[in-house]
C-alpha cells in the first residue's frame, strides 16, 4: 500500500472537529449513548436493516439475478436501498496513492485490453485512475472494460441490469439522500501487515472528509483491522466504532479475529461500541449475544443467512441490534412483518369475501431456548 509515513505525535487533533459535525449522532434514527468519554452502550431506537454495499453486492456467478440487478457500492445503489426504509446503507473505503477515499470492495481492479487482463491493486491507483473504471455518467465518455475475479479464481465480465459510475466518499455524501447513514467500512488487505503509521496517514484521509462533509448524516465506522479500529477510535470521538469478525467461522494469523470472544477483548481494550459478526458465528455462539449484552456492546450481522427472513428473525429473538443484508427490499418487508404483527383482532379481506386472520410465531422462553441449542448443529461453518 504506497502510504506516506508519518510519526504519530504528527497526528493532528482530529476530534477537534467542526460544530456541526457534534450533531451526528443525535439523530432521532441513531444510537444513543457516544459521549466522546470514552465508550459507552449505544441505544438502538429500533431493530436495524441495513444495505450491503447499497442494495446489496454483486455475485456475478450467481443464478439469482437479485445478486446482479443493481452496481454495488454506486450511489444508485445507495439512494435505491434507501427507497425501502433502511437507515444505514454500509459500504467498502480504501484509500488512493493520491489520498483519496474511494468506494470500492476487491483489493485488486480488474480491466481487459486486446484481449490480456491487466490487474491493478487499488491503492496503487490514483483517484482520477479510479475513476476510468466502468460507465461513466457523461454522455459519450466511456471508460475501461470491468471484470472481476472471484475468490476461486474465476474471472467474469461485471455486467449488471442497472450500472452506474464509482464514486469517491466524497460524492457519496454529496449525491446520496441526506437523511440515510453510513456505515463506513474501511478496507484494507488482509494480506498485509500495516504500521501504524500507514493506517493513521489512511484514516486521516477518510476523516478529513468525513467531518467535511458528513453534516448531521448518521455516521458508523467498522472495520476487519483490528489495528484500524483502534486508531479510528483513537483519532476521533464522535462517531462509533465497530470491529468486524468472522465470528470464528474462519482463521487468520492475527488471532484477534478469530473469535467472538476475541472481539469482545478488543471492543473493551480500545473502548470501540460495538462488533458486526458473520451471522453464522452468532448462531454457532448464540450465549455471545447475551456476553455483548453485558459488555455493553453493540451486536450487528453480516452474511448470506441474512438474506433468508426466518434467520433474521430469529436474530430479533435472540436480541441482535441489526443485519446487512443484501436483499433489501425483501427483508425490510419481512422485518417489518415480524416486528409489528397484526393484532389479534386484526385481519384481511381476500378474494370472494372471505376474511383470513394474519398470525405470527409465538415463542415461549422454553422454546426459543431450544431453538437457540439446536441452531448450533442446523449451521455448517
Amino acid at each position: 500500500m504506497a502510504l506516506k509515513a508519518v510519526l504519530v505525535s504528527d497526528v493532528p487533533n482530529l476530534d477537534q472537529v467542526p460544530e456541526h459535525a457534534a450533531t451526528a449522532i443525535y439523530s432521532s434514527r441513531f444510537p444513543k449513548g457516544n459521549d466522546g468519554a470514552g465508550r459507552s452502550s449505544l441505544k438502538w431506537p429500533k431493530f436495524q436493516v441495513i444495505g450491503h454495499r447499497g442494495s446489496g453486492m454483486n455475485m456475478l456467478h450467481s443464478p439469482d439475478r437479485r445478486m446482479k440487478a443493481i452496481k454495488e457500492n454506486s450511489i444508485l445503489s445507495f439512494n435505491t436501498a434507501g427507497k425501502f426504509g433502511v437507515d444505514f446503507v454500509e459500504f467498502d473505503v480504501q484509500v488512493t496513492k493520491d489520498d483519496c477515499p474511494v468506494i470500492f470492495h476487491d483489493d485488486f481492479i480488474l480491466t481487459e485490453e486486446n484481449g490480456e487482463i491487466f490487474e491493478r491493486r487499488l491503492t496503487d491507483l490514483t483517484s482520477a485512475e479510479f475513476l476510468c473504471y466502468g460507465p461513466k455518467r457523461e454522455p459519450g465518455n466511456v471508460g475501461k472494460t470491468l471484470l472481476r475475479k472471484t475468490k476461486d479464481g474465476r474471472i467474469f465480465n461485471w455486467k449488471v441490469e442497472e450500472d452506474d459510475a464509482f464514486c469517491t466518499l466524497q460524492e457519496a455524501f454529496q449525491k446520496v439522500t441526506p437523511s440515510l447513514g453510513f456505515n463506513i467500512e474501511l478496507k484494507f488487505d488482509d494480506h498485509i501487515v500495516y504500521r501504524d503509521e500507514e493506517l493513521i496517514h489512511a484514516l486521516q484521509a477518510v476523516l478529513r472528509v468525513v467531518f467535511e462533509y458528513a453534516n448531521e448524516r448518521p455516521i458508523i465506522f467498522s472495520t476487519f483491522q483490528p489495528d484500524a479500529a483502534r486508531l479510528i477510535k483513537m483519532l476521533q470521538s464522535i462517531y462509533p466504532v465497530f470491529f468486524l469478525t468472522n465470528g470464528g467461522t474462519e482463521s487468520y494469523t492475527d488471532v484477534r479475529r478469530n473469535s467472538l470472544e476475541e472481539a469482545v477483548k478488543l471492543c473493551l481494550a480500545c473502548g470501540l461500541q460495538g462488533i458486526v459478526s458473520e451471522v453464522k458465528g452468532i448462531f454457532r455462539n448464540p450465549a455471545a449475544v447475551n456476553t455483548m449484552r453485558e459488555a455493553n456492546l453493540s451486536l450487528l450481522t453480516y452474511g448470506q443467512l441474512n438474506n433468508v427472513p426466518e434467520a433474521v428473525y430469529m436474530q430479533y429473538l435472540m436480541g441482535v441490534d441489526g443485519v446487512i443484508v443484501d436483499l433489501v427490499q425483501e427483508i425490510t418487508a419481512a422485518v417489518s412483518d415480524y416486528i409489528n404483527p397484526v393484532k389479534e383482532e386484526d385481519s384481511v379481506s381476500v378474494g370472494d369475501g372471505q376474511i383470513q386472520t394474519q398470525t405470527r410465531p409465538k415463542f415461549s422462553q422454553r422454546e426459543l431456548s431450544f431453538l437457540l441449542k439446536l441452531i448450533p448443529e442446523l449451521i455448517q461453518v
